[in-house]
């Protein structure tokens, strides 16, 4: 499934760790972008038709031989053009300037002094003043394409912003996507505005009524299922189905009895009673708590429950009589993700969906109506489709759920206490107003038993470490500094309220080096 967007910012990835992030500030800005590998770009750019190109940064070298280009296509099309880094690099390369491997790096912050006026500086910085970029480079612009001019420098770049405002074609060596340009969300904003002439109308509101007429289109008058897991995409992505076909639309939620306190409960409610959801509710847990049952390898616990997921799926689909489509909550990173740098094929189902494999076992067409869409984005479709705030600000939950904060072997009794310290730990996070400012936060009960003294008499008990991170999208994170008084209180909250708990001890790894995850 695929939507129309005539007003098109294309992204030519060239292997940048944040090209994601020029993506997210284009949108932000109401203008749709669309990330494709340089191998790709100049199909891409045939079949898109982008208003504006911009040009990523690279781990390569435009002076090593055979490093990333551009498709020459871009430059004579007469459209503006942003280089980033790397992409200022490989425009000058080819446009006629000259690049050469620097001696010194610059790296972090630096300072950035306005040489001329500019439209891509229009109304945010003035020629003579001094602003806060963020560089990552090694090699450096030597000398400028015919009709390029030099509109900021920094200490290690004398070429840190240039410009052909002939040709509308801009290029700076720092990077404006990142958060460190104090700026630069607002150069980006002017390059997709006032250079490319794009009004800025990209929103949800807007999505979705392009989402439901693709749906239909793709659809027509076939039956749709859709695995609900309980998280956000999914759940938006089947209110968002049943909104364009109706009850074409049945969900099947299994309940592998992994899941958080009530949470089965709220995700049965919310389809059956606020929006009339066709659903298939399947209390498996016994099922999968049995295979479990004392298994401590963490792949062994995901390839379980990943086998039973899809086979009771699979029972239960057919009991339905069979559907032409299956509807994922696949978003726009994990498309991104599943393109080969190397020149990978374009679509690739990855293990980590809702119902990987299910597609190939099931001979069906997939619908994927949030595939062109970030996180944040998603949240802000469920708000434009009514689904409750506390349903659609839920932090992230793993699709193995509660089987891998169980290091070691899982018991119902284990899962039970988890169960609990979990909910006694959110509860807090609420009440001290910092579930919105924490990006995922979760107890998980360690194979360890501990001696303690509660009252007159000696516990042997287990321990639980508590989990928060701050984080964009999961790929790093670094651990929430909690204030002491707010341990305290959660601490003593989960081993008086938690039986078989007798001690609490806080994370503070950040990833890399760790994994958000325990398991």
């Amino acid at each position: 499934m695929s939507t129309i967007h005539p007003d098109t910012i294309l992204i030519i990835d060239f292997g940048s760790q944040v090209t994601q992030l020029i993506a997210r500030r284009v949108r932000e800005a109401g203008v749709y972008s669309e990330i494709v590998p340089f191998q790709s770009a100049a199909e891409a750019f045939k079949r898109i038709k982008p208003k504006a190109v911009i040009l990523s940064g690279s781990p390569h070298s435009t002076v090593d031989i055979g490093s990333p280009r551009a498709p020459q296509e871009i430059f004579d099309a007469g459209i503006p053009v942003l280089g980033i880094c790397y992409g200022e690099q490989t425009m000058c390369a080819q446009l006629g300037g000259k690049v050469e491997a620097g001696h010194e790096r610059e790296f972090g912050r630096a300072d950035l002094t306005v040489e001329e006026d500019s439209a891509l500086f229009q109304g945010i910085w003035k020629k003579g003043t001094h602003h806060q970029v963020w560089m990552s480079h090694g090699d450096r612009v030597t000398a400028l394409p015919e009709g390029f001019k030099v509109i900021g420098t920094s200490k290690g770049a004398p070429f840190a912003a240039i410009s052909d405002e002939k040709r509308h074609f801009y290029a700076v060596q720092f990077h404006p996507e990142v958060v460190h340009t104090l700026d630069g969300a607002r150069l980006l904003q002017n390059f997709v505005h006032n250079i490319a002439g794009i009004k800025g109308d990209w929103s949800m509101k807007t999505y979705r009524e392009q989402a439901i007429s693709a749906i239909r289109r793709q659809v027509g008058k076939g039956r749709v299922i859709c695995g609900l897991s309980g998280g956000v995409d999914s759940s938006v992505a089947a209110v968002l189905i049943h909104e364009a076909i109706g009850n074409q639309l049945t969900c099947i939620f299994v309940d592998h009895g992994l899941m958080r306190k009530n949470e089965a409960e709220e995700v049965v409610s919310m389809f059956r009673e606020t929006y009339n959801i066709p659903l298939v509710h399947v209390d498996a847990s016994d099922l999968f708590i049995n295979a479990l049952e004392g298994v401590s390898d963490p792949e062994k616990k995901r390839k379980i429950i990943g086998r039973l997921f899809i086979e009771v799926f699979e029972k239960e689909a057919k009991k339905l009589g069979g559907a032409e489509f299956l509807a994922q909550g696949t978003l726009y990173p994990d498309v991104i993700e599943s393109v080969s740098f190397s020149g990978g094929p374009s679509v690739t189902i990855k293990s980590h969906h809702n119902v990987g494999g299910l597609p190939e076992r099931m001979n069906m067409k997939l619908v994927e109506p949030l595939r062109e869409l970030f996180k944040d984005e998603v949240r802000a479709l469920g708000r434009e489709l009514g689904l409750p705030e506390k349903f659609i600000g839920r932090h992230p939950f793993p699709g193995p759920g509660l089987a891998i904060r169980c290091p070691g072997g899982v018991t119902r009794e284990k899962l039970d206490i988890l169960r609990e310290a979990d909910a006694v730990y959110l509860d807090e996070i609420r009440k001290a107003g910092l579930y919105d400012k924490i990006w995922q936060a979760f107890a998980v009960l360690l194979p360890v038993q501990t001696v303690g003294v509660m009252g007159d008499g000696r516990t042997y008990e287990y321990v639980c470490a508590l989990r928060a991170v701050t984080s964009v999208d999961g790929m790093t994170a670094d651990f929430y500094r909690y204030d002491m008084d707010f341990l305290a209180q959660a601490a003593n909250r989960i081993i008086n309220e938690v039986r078989g708990i007798n001690r609490v001890v806080y994370d503070i790894t950040s990833k890399p080096p760790g994994t958000i995850e325990w398991e």
